[in-house]
C-alpha cells in the first residue's frame, strides 16, 4: 500500500512554455530556462520536444560547448547520436537517458539518426555546486531496458530514472553531485499516484499528456507545475496521463549564466569564454 503523508504539495503555479528555436534550427518548446520560469534552482532549463517533421529536427545540435553544469536528455522517440571532443559517442535510443557531467568543459554534437518518423523528448540542465564546476566530465548513459518500471496497481506505473522511491526502487543514475530524482509516471484515467519527496527539494511536474489534479489544482497537457514545500506529492488522472516528476536539492548559490556556461560570477564567466576559444576545452 502506498505511503500516505500529510503537507501535500500544492501547486505554487503553472508554467506553459514557449515555441523557439535551437541548435542548427531544432524547433522546441523552453519551459524551464525562458523569460515566464527563468530557472527552479537547481534546475536551469527544460526543453521538451516532439515532431514528425524531419524539418523541425533534422539539423540537430551540431558540435558546441557546455561548463559548470549537467545536461540530462531523455528520449520518449527516435534515435539521437552523441559525440564530444574527447572521443566520446553513442546513440540514444527511446527510453534512454544520458546523464553528461559537462564540469570543467565538453564539447558536444546531438545529431538526429534517422531521415523520418517521430523524434520526442527532453532536455534538463541541472546546475552544479560552486566547489564542482571544474570537475572532470563523465557520462551516465542507459538503455531503456536498464531502467527500473515499478508497477503500483491499477495500471500506475513509474519508470526511475534517478533517485529512490518510496517503495525502493533505485534509478541507475546514482552518485549525482546536486541530489536529484527523475521519475516518469504513467496513470490511467482514475487512479491515484502518492510520493513523499525530500522537504528540502524543489519539484515540477511536467505533464506530457493527458489531465490530472494536484491537490486540487488541474493540469493539463503540455503544463509544467511548480510544486510549493512539502512532504509528499499527491496526483489523480482525470484522464490517462503521462509526466514527468523532476525534484532537487536546491544550491541557493549566485548564477553568472551566458549561453552555454553556468558559473557563479562574471569573471568566471568570462575565463569559461576564454577557455573555449583559446581551446583549453
Amino acid at each position: 500500500m502506498e505511503q500516505l503523508i500529510n503537507n501535500r504539495r500544492s501547486v505554487r503555479r503553472t508554467v506553459l512554455g514557449q515555441e523557439t528555436f535551437d541548435g542548427a534550427g531544432v524547433r522546441l518548446t523552453r519551459v524551464i530556462g525562458g523569460p515566464q520560469l527563468p530557472q527552479l534552482d537547481p534546475f536551469l532549463l527544460l526543453d521538451a520536444f516532439r515532431s514528425d517533421d524531419p524539418d523541425d529536427y533534422i539539423g540537430g545540435f551540431p558540435p558546441h560547448p557546455h561548463r559548470g553544469f549537467e545536461t540530462v536528455t531523455y528520449l520518449l522517440a527516435g534515435q539521437v547520436e552523441h559525440r564530444d571532443n574527447a572521443g566520446h559517442t553513442g546513440i540514444l535510443e527511446a527510453g534512454g537517458v544520458q546523464w553528461m557531467t559537462a564540469g570543467s568543459g565538453v564539447i558536444h554534437s546531438e545529431m538526429p539518426q534517422q531521415q523520418d518518423g517521430l523524434l520526442s523528448g527532453f532536455q534538463l540542465w541541472v546546475n552544479l555546486p560552486a566547489g564542482q564546476k571544474m570537475t572532470a566530465p563523465r557520462y551516465q548513459e542507459f538503455d531503456r531496458q536498464v531502467i527500473p518500471v515499478e508497477e503500483r496497481g491499477d495500471g500506475v506505473s513509474v519508470r526511475v530514472v534517478a533517485g529512490r522511491t518510496s517503495l525502493h526502487t533505485q534509478g541507475p543514475v546514482s552518485e549525482l553531485v546536486t541530489p536529484a530524482l527523475f521519475f516518469d509516471i504513467t496513470l490511467p484515467a482514475g487512479t491515484h499516484f502518492s510520493e513523499p519527496l525530500p522537504e528540502r527539494y524543489n519539484a515540477f511536474v511536467y505533464l506530457i499528456e493527458g489531465t490530472l489534479s494536484i491537490d486540487g489544482t488541474t493540469l493539463e497537457g503540455g503544463n509544467l507545475a511548480v510544486l510549493d514545500q512539502g512532504e509528499s506529492v499527491e496526483l489523480t488522472a482525470h484522464e490517462s496521463s503521462r509526466l514527468l516528476l523532476v525534484a532537487g536539492q536546491p544550491l541557493n548559490e549566485p548564477i553568472a549564466r551566458r549561453g552555454p556556461f553556468v558559473m557563479n560570477n562574471e569573471a568566471e564567466l568570462q575565463q569559461a569564454f576564454s577557455d573555449y576559444q583559446e581551446g583549453r576545452f
